[in-house]
């Protein structure tokens, strides 16, 4: 059975282990919203040293936003029917059938759900063609962050993903590392063959995440329709100065990435992990996925 923790409920909060309670408090008074007597299961808390004293006055948006990253999560299992499954980038290319124009959303091995339900949970949230004009198209953007098919190689320079991957698998292995990586838009062919391994276990790492791809097939530029997905499911997932749910797991890659808002928000992001989510993306949301 899987615990919906309601944070206002003495009982449910008393089946949340101690160290749980303790993570999860102090980051949870900055998020507030009104108290809505209509919502279910609220209960007087009492007192509670655990909890701030806006928690025990009942101003928390944590159980909104764990019912909100539960229907999104539910919106993707009917996007995983429609597309026939999930997909792992090292075993497609261009004619494994993409649309033109999407949204993506990749996995990681042993990264699951704690708190909104159960199965895996997104790492990271991407898409591309947000300038416009720009012919940019999502298999060409996967393909990017894929690399090389025949050599296994890549170019971080052209990926953020690539980039922030390599930056977390250097910190955990210095063995590994080199010190251009990440430095300039472009680099020599020396430079490049020097960060060649670093570079393939880049593509190993990314090759075997599987990954959703939703279709928006809208056209290019800031204001697409693409843009607005990417920016509230990253605003909606992200554990970036706020309560944390789902949070990733004691092994995962991004706890040694350099990057501050990648370990702190618990996904291979960067932009938008500290932003607020539209309270209408999930309807719109749901729409665009629609029935499978």
């Amino acid at each position: 059975m899987t615990f919906v923790y309601d944070l206002r409920n003495l009982h449910t909060l008393r089946l949340m282990a101690t160290a749980r309670r303790s993570r999860w408090a102090p980051g949870l008074s900055a998020q507030e919203e009104p108290y809505d007597p209509l919502d279910r299961d609220r209960h007087s808390l009492g007192h509670m040293p655990v909890l701030s004293p806006k928690l025990r006055a009942g101003r928390v948006s944590m159980p909104r936003r764990i019912e909100d990253v539960a229907r999104f999560y539910r919106a993707l299992r009917r996007l995983e029917e429609g597309v026939g499954g999930a997909r792992r980038l090292s075993q497609c290319d261009g004619r494994t059938g993409w649309p033109e124009r999407g949204v993506y959303f990749f996995f990681q091995n042993g990264e699951v759900r704690a708190d909104s339900g159960d199965g895996p949970r997104v790492v990271r949230v991407g898409t591309h063609a947000l300038i416009s004009g720009s012919g940019a198209s999502l298999w060409g953007r996967l393909r990017g962050h894929r690399g090389d098919a025949e050599t296994g190689g890549g170019n971080h320079r052209g990926s953020i993903f690539r980039l922030l991957i390599g930056a977390a698998l250097a910190a955990r292995d210095p063995h590994v590392g080199i010190d251009t990586w990440g430095r300039g838009s472009s680099a020599p062919r020396a430079v490049r063959d020097r960060e060649a391994t670093l570079e393939r276990l880049v593509s190993n790492e990314i090759g075997e995440m599987p990954m959703l791809w939703l279709r928006v097939d809208d056209p290019p530029g800031p204001d697409s329709m693409r843009g607005y997905v990417e920016r509230n499911a990253i605003a909606l997932l992200g554990n970036h100065d706020r309560g944390i749910v789902d949070p990733p797991s004691e092994g995962w890659l991004g706890r040694n990435c350099p990057r501050e808002r990648v370990h702190r928000s618990g996904l291979w992001n960067q932009r938008h992990v500290d932003e607020e989510y539209d309270p209408e993306f999930l309807p719109k949301f749901e729409e665009m996925v629609g029935d499978p």
